[in-house]
């Protein structure tokens, strides 16, 4: 996962980069990376045991 880290965090700046606050953009790159990662269900929950975060 850590090589597809930096295009992650490129397209989240292009994708969230208006976001006025900077706790969203954070989120939002969360969020994607969330995504990418293996397993079948993809809601915060099991998103955030993934990445190891409070959901």
């Amino acid at each position: 996962m850590d090589e597809v880290r930096p295009v992650v965090e490129e397209f989240a700046g292009r994708m969230f980069g208006g976001f006025a606050r900077r706790d969203q953009r954070t989120k939002g790159q969360l969020y994607l990376r969330g995504l990418m990662l293996d397993g079948k269900r993809k809601s915060m929950q099991p998103e955030a045991e993934r990445l190891e975060v409070d959901h």
